[in-house]
């Protein structure tokens, strides 16, 4: 069974940092491309970052890009979500996602149970 576990989310300020983990387990994680989702009250999920199998490729999206940096280890089975410059709208719950093809594009395979993010003013 594939199974994802998000942590480290909890409370910042605007203009703090927070990095928040996904640990991967029940599959060969190197074999897939992965990427995080988020999903503010009332709000639909959105897409927010991806990267390549390899970590050689990312993607943002433009809400977040030059903010948040995405990034993977391999060897130990996790990726991660660094958030720099947080602003209130960055509230949401954050859920890692891992697919064999495209993030960005495509609809995730696996996901994670999430971790809230909360952004004061």
């Amino acid at each position: 069974q594939v199974q994802l576990t998000e942590s480290g989310g909890g409370l910042a300020q605007t203009g703090g940092s927070l990095r928040v983990s996904c640990a991967a387990s029940g599959y060969r994680f190197s074999g897939y491309a992965a990427g995080w989702f988020r999903q503010a009250p009332g709000l639909e999920r959105e897409f927010v970052a991806a990267i390549s199998w390899d970590g050689g490729s990312t993607w943002y999206a433009d809400s977040v890009k030059g903010r948040f940096t995405v990034s993977r280890d391999n060897d130990k089975n996790i990726l991660y979500l660094n958030m720099n410059s947080l602003r209130p709208e960055d509230t949401a719950v954050y859920y890692c996602a891992a697919d064999r093809y495209s993030i960005v594009s495509g609809n995730p395979a696996y996901w994670g149970q999430g971790t809230r993010v909360t952004v004061s003013s």
